[in-house]
C-alpha cells in the first residue's frame, strides 16, 4: 500500500501526517511506502532527514521514499493526502489587508469573504493539476484533502476532475471538547451529529450515549449564557439568538457573515501589530532542523505527536474494515446528505468508514435560519468553480458582489483588479 503525502515540506502539515503513519500500530505488517512529494527539495530533504528518525525511533517498517517529480511519487499509489500552498502568510495577508483597505470588513481573510476568492483561486491552480496527474497516473486512489478553502477547494475538485475526493478539517473537535466541557460529560458519553459548510457548521443532535436523553437544548443553553472572558461573543450570539450551536470560532463563522466583524478589531490575527517588535533582531529555532540533525531527543514531543487529523484514521479504517464513525468529512451532497441544500453542494457531515470507502451520513434537514446563512455560500462555489474553468473574470466579480460582506461594486472591481495583478504569478490569467 502506498500512501503518497503532497506538500510533505510543510512544518505543520508534513510532520503530523509523517508521525500519524510511522506511530501507527494498525500499518505496521502490512507492506505500507509512505512517499514524501514536494517541489522544494531543500524542505523536502530536511522533512525526509525528520521521518527516517522518526522511523527509527519507532522502529516502524513503513518504507521511506521521497521525491519532487510528482507524477513520478505518484504511480501506484492508493492514497494521496494533499496540503499544498506558495508563500502561504505573504499572500494570505494581502488576501485579509487589500479587500480591507478597499472598505470590506472582513474576517480573517481565508475561507470566507472576500480574500476567500484568491486564496481559492491559488489553491486550485495548484491542487487541480495534482489531480488530473492523479486521473491519469492512479486514477483509483483516493484523494484526502487538507488544501484549504477546503469547502471550495472540494467543490470545484469535484466538479472540474474525475478523482475519488474528499476534504478533511480539525476544527469539529474543538466543539467536540466545549459541548463535552458545557455538559461536564466525556465525549465518549456524547452522541453528536454536526453539519453544514466548512468552518460554519451546527450541532444537530447531543444525545446521552447511554439512555438517549437529549443534551442539545441544555448545550445551546449553556452556551448563551457564557459571559466567561475567553468566550466567543460571536459563537454565543448564535446560541442566544438564533437557539444554534456552532463552531465555537468566531473569527471561523464570521467569515461568512455580513456582521461577522462584530466582535473582531480589524487587525489581522497573524500580523506584526499582534507582535512586539524586538529592538535586535532575533532568529526563532528551526525545530525540524534541529530534530534532523540530531540535536533534539528522537522522541521530542513537538516532534514525535500525533496530528489528530483524520487521514491516516481514515486509511486505517477502509483497510481494516473498521466500520468507524468519523465526526466531519467534506463532501458533495450528492444523495441529499443534508435535505435542504443543494446536490451540487460541498458539505461537511459525519460519515461511516469501511472496506468500502466513506459513506457519508444523512442528518436530515439543517434549521432554516442557518441554512438561508449557507445558500448565499453554495452559489459563491458555483461561480468561482466555473470562474476558473472557464478563466472568466465576470465570474469572479459576480462571487464577490454575492459575498455578504462585500457592499460597493466600484470597490469590488477596482480591489478585483489590483489582487489578480498583485497575484499574477499564482494565478491563471483570467479576461
Amino acid at each position: 500500500m502506498k500512501i503518497v503525502l503532497i506538500g510533505a515540506g510543510s512544518a505543520s502539515f508534513g510532520r503530523g501526517q509523517i508521525a500519524d503513519v510511522l506511530l501507527s500500530d494498525e500499518l505496521r505488517g502490512r507492506n505500507v511506502t509512505l512517499m514524501l512529494v514536494d517541489e522544494d527539495e531543500q524542505r523536502l530533504e530536511k522533512m525526509m532527514r525528520v521521518a527516517v528518525r522518526m522511523r527509527e525511533h519507532t522502529h516502524s517498517d513503513v518504507a521511506l521514499e521521497d521525491t519532487t517529480d510528482r507524477r513520478k511519487g505518484l504511480l501506484g499509489a492508493k492514497y494521496a493526502i494533499v496540503a499544498v500552498a506558495r508563500k502561504r502568510m505573504e499572500l494570505w495577508e494581502q488576501d485579509y489587508r487589500i479587500p480591507f483597505s478597499y472598505g470590506f470588513n472582513h474576517v480573517l481573510g481565508e475561507n470566507g469573504g472576500p480574500g476567500a476568492l484568491f486564496h481559492t483561486l491559488r489553491s486550485l491552480n495548484l491542487v487541480i493539476p495534482i489531480c488530473r496527474d492523479i486521473e491519469e497516473i492512479c486514477p483509483d486512489a483516493l484523494v484526502l484533502n487538507f488544501t484549504n478553502p477546503e469547502a471550495r477547494v472540494l467543490h470545484a475538485v469535484s466538479h472540474l476532475t474525475k478523482v475519488k475526493a474528499i476534504g478533511l478539517c480539525h476544527g469539529v473537535f474543538s466543539s467536540l471538547e466545549k459541548v463535552s466541557k458545557y455538559l461536564q460529560r466525556p465525549i465518549e458519553e456524547l452522541d453528536v451529529v454536526s453539519a453544514g459548510i466548512n468552518h460554519f457548521y451546527v450541532f444537530l443532535q447531543v444525545r446521552d450515549r447511554k439512555t438517549g436523553e437529549d443534551l442539545l437544548p441544555r448545550a445551546i443553553e449553556l452556551a448563551a449564557s457564557d459571559r466567561d472572558e475567553k468566550s466567543q461573543p460571536l459563537f454565543r450570539k448564535f446560541a442566544e439568538i438564533f437557539d444554534l450551536f456552532t463552531f465555537c470560532s468566531d473569527d471561523h463563522i464570521g467569515e461568512y457573515l455580513a456582521c461577522g466583524a462584530t466582535f473582531c478589531d480589524g487587525k489581522w490575527p497573524y500580523g506584526l501589530e499582534r507582535l512586539k517588535v524586538p529592538m535586535r533582531e532575533e532568529s526563532l529555532p528551526d525545530i525540524l532542523q534541529e530534530y534532523a540533525d540530531g540535536k533534539r531527543p528522537a522522541n521530542d514531543p513537538p516532534i514525535l505527536q500525533p496530528s489528530n487529523e483524520l487521514a491516516v484514521p481514515i486509511i486505517c479504517d477502509i483497510e481494516l474494515d473498521r466500520k468507524a464513525f468519523r465526526p466531519a468529512v467534506n463532501v458533495l451532497n450528492e444523495e441529499g446528505y443534508i435535505e435542504n441544500l443543494p446536490r451540487t453542494a460541498a458539505v461537511e457531515v459525519p460519515a461511516c468508514v469501511d472496506a468500502g470507502g466513506v459513506h457519508p451520513v444523512h442528518v436530515g434537514p439543517l434549521p432554516e435560519n442557518f441554512a438561508t446563512f449557507i445558500r448565499p455560500q453554495l452559489m459563491i462555489h458555483e461561480l468561482v468553480t466555473e470562474a476558473h474553468r472557464t478563466r472568466s473574470k465576470k465570474l469572479l466579480l459576480q462571487a464577490l458582489l454575492l459575498d455578504p460582506v462585500v457592499n460597493n461594486i466600484t470597490a469590488a472591481e477596482r480591489m478585483l483588479d489590483e489582487m489578480l495583478e498583485l497575484q499574477s504569478e499564482f494565478l491563471p490569467a483570467f479576461s
